[in-house]
């Protein structure tokens, strides 16, 4: 019998593994970018560089009560998906046919920076009400594929 994990449970593992390092109180998400079965940046939300971390100060979100999923804009993290963009950019690594894993789905804010990165598709773990951003993913080709945590089976959403 063979262990060795197939390289999309590999690459997953290595999103949850990023996501222990949030400092996000509501939910901790993490990302690996993969280009040819290679990393090429990893990401998980949390405030900005030399920022107070919401751990430290409290959550903007929580105070205020706002939803899951309203008001991006009132937050002082960045998603794990823009910051995998965003350390591909400083590592000069191109994201051009990139492939994301993701422990969930992006939101459309992320979809649209996905989109424009030019990643071509997307594994998650956990879904995410967004139409938008599935509506997004759809209209631009990029594929989302949801991968079971406790099978490794992988379904094609979009």
């Amino acid at each position: 019998m063979n262990d060795r994990p197939s390289w999309q449970k590999y690459f997953m593992q290595m999103a949850f593994l990023a996501a222990t390092r949030s400092t996000c109180l509501r939910r901790k998400v993490g990302a690996v970018l993969v280009k040819d079965n290679q990393i090429i940046s990893t990401g998980y939300n949390g405030t900005p560089k030399n920022i107070r971390h919401c751990s430290d100060q409290g959550c903007l979100r929580q105070q205020q009560q706002i939803p899951s999923g309203e008001k991006h804009e009132l937050c002082r993290g960045v998603h794990a998906e823009q910051n995998v963009i965003i350390q591909a950019g400083i590592n000069g690594s191109s994201t051009h046919g990139a492939t994301l894993y993701c422990t969930n789905q992006p939101c459309s804010i992320c979809t649209r920076m996905i989109i424009n990165a030019e990643i071509r598709t997307v594994y998650i773990a956990d879904t995410y009400p967004d139409a938008l951003a599935e509506q997004l993913m759809e209209e631009a080709g990029v594929e989302l594929i949801h991968f079971d945590r406790d099978t490794g089976k992988v379904t094609r959403l979009i």
